[in-house]
């Protein structure tokens, strides 16, 4: 008996232990279904394009007629502008004569791999900007370091003592704004020669008016026949004798740093001046009708200081106008000769890296190149002249004021300099661009996702990238202009489950 019911019972067993293993199976299969469904549904669609029953390639255009099972969603969630498919095969031409066909991708059928939909909190995430693909000139240019420099001989100016005293005021500070004319320094006059001059010029005042009112005294007696006309005749040649002298001394304190007023005001008062009033010099901005302060750049002397005729006494720095020196090197020589030459305009962009810190500034001209290279850094260097623009001024209580100019001796910038121009192209910025290996990929705009379309890249730099124009991306559509690189890796993750740290290889 034991042994028949031992016969009976192994079977059941068995088929416990493969229900078992299948349920198993079927648990493991479910959990690990993000890893390979991507891959089984690549591999399906591959298969039933070879077998001629898809007619969508896998960069994104999966017709929903062919395979109307391979979504969970019908075409119309993912086309709600109401866009013409078109049938497989089919081609069109557009207004440039392009001819575009069902791979070309205008049909708006994606593949749910090379679709990505983005809320408004992730595009503002990313600081998503569009553009619409249009067909403009575009210039080649070469990108040269600089650096901001002041005008030799003209940036700044040295105030110094124009005769011997000592400083008995000072009237600004270090880092002010001051207008032309302002007073700048008080200084009581030791000089002995001008105390001279005024010595002199004094008594010749003096003396003419006495010679004045006696020739005034000589008319009238002149005049009763009383005296012979010859001595009112010397009398008035003394006084104007006495008059160029006067004229010859009041040139000479003039010429010693006094002004017109205040010789003006010895003749009025007739005593000597004790002390000097310095004041900031007249300085014309390169638009005659736009006035901009100095700067005291340095104060050199202190209350009480004994100065000698010449010594410096501050120096002021004039920002209305300032240089570019480009350190070209040599192999750039005869591009920026041809620029040069032919009288292009350059542009500078002052900024870091990052594109929303830069500032462009256009419509420059080179002024001058440097007839050497430099030995040690073997960089040819190029001038380029550089208006400055006063942003903003500052008042503090007591009345003082500061400004702040746009651009500044010793900042970095980087000049660009025309070398080609080209007409009709698709220009975007280089962050409406993404790579993945060999591919270049730009996001299309379709309704409330973004397709992704490979194009190919002519030529670009550290801001522009030119696409080719032959139909992979059509003109008068809108893309993204920014933020490409994260939609890539957003796009990576939704198909694979996460991010190949290897710059997109899949291995």
């Amino acid at each position: 008996m034991n042994t028949r019911f031992l016969r009976r019972l192994l079977p059941q067993k068995r088929r416990w232990w493969w229900l078992l293993a299948a349920l198993v199976l079927v648990a493991i299969g479910l959990a690990s279904a993000a890893i390979w469904v991507p891959e089984f549904r690549q591999v399906a669609l591959s298969t039933l394009h070879r077998a001629g029953l898809a007619h969508a390639e896998n960069d994104g255009h999966d017709h929903a007629k062919a395979v109307p099972h391979a979504h969970d969603h019908d075409e119309a969630e993912h086309d709600p502008v109401g866009h013409d498919h078109g049938k497989p095969g089919e081609t069109e031409e557009d207004e440039h004569g392009h001819a575009h066909g069902s791979k070309a991708g205008y049909d708006h059928v994606h593949d749910e791999a090379c679709a990505i939909k983005l809320s408004q909190q992730a595009r503002g995430n990313i600081g998503l900007r569009l553009a619409k693909v249009e067909l403009r000139p575009f210039e080649r240019t070469i990108t040269v370091p600089g650096i901001v420099v002041e005008r030799p001989g003209w940036s700044v100016l040295e105030v110094t003592a124009p005769m011997t005293g000592i400083v008995t005021k000072i009237y600004p500070i270090q880092g002010e704004a001051v207008e032309s004319g302002r007073p700048l320094f008080e200084v009581r006059l030791t000089h002995e020669a001008l105390l001279q001059v005024q010595t002199e010029f004094l008594r010749t005042l003096e003396e003419l008016d006495v010679t004045a009112r006696e020739v005034a005294r000589l008319e009238k007696v002149t005049a009763d026949g009383a005296i012979a006309g010859k001595t009112l005749l010397e009398r008035k040649y003394e006084q104007q004798k006495q008059e160029a002298a006067l004229r010859a001394q009041r040139q000479v304190l003039l010429l010693h740093g006094l002004s017109q007023e205040q010789v003006d005001r010895i003749v009025a008062t007739r005593t000597l001046l004790q002390s000097l009033t310095i004041r900031a010099p007249v300085r014309k901005s390169a638009q005659a009708s736009e006035k901009h302060p100095l700067q005291v750049q340095q104060l050199k002397v202190s209350q009480g200081t004994y100065v000698r005729a010449g010594d410096t006494l501050c120096t002021l720095a004039d920002y209305g106008e300032l240089y570019i020196e480009g350190r070209a090197f040599e192999q750039d020589i005869q591009a920026i000769n041809r620029a040069s030459t032919a009288g292009c305009t350059i542009s500078a962009v002052l900024g870091s890296k990052s594109t929303a810190d830069k500032e462009t500034v256009q419509g420059l001209c080179i002024l001058y190149l440097d007839e050497k290279v430099d030995r040690e850094s073997r960089a040819f260097h190029f001038y380029v002249t550089l208006p400055n623009r006063l942003l903003r001024e500052a008042e503090t209580p007591d009345g003082r004021r500061f400004a702040y100019w746009q651009f500044k001796p010793g900042q970095r910038i980087q000049v660009r300099v025309p070398v080609e121009r080209w007409k009709n192209r698709i220009v975007l910025p280089v962050e409406a661009i993404a790579h993945d290996g060999a591919e270049t990929y730009v996001f299309e705009a379709n309704g409330d996702h973004f397709d992704r379309r490979p194009v190919q890249v002519e030529y670009r730099d550290q801001d522009w990238v030119v696409i080719a124009n032959d139909g992979a991306l059509k003109v008068g559509t809108t893309v993204a202009a920014s933020a490409a690189h994260q939609m890539q890796l957003a796009l990576k993750a939704k198909a694979g489950g996460g991010v190949d740290p290897h710059a997109g290889h899949n291995h």
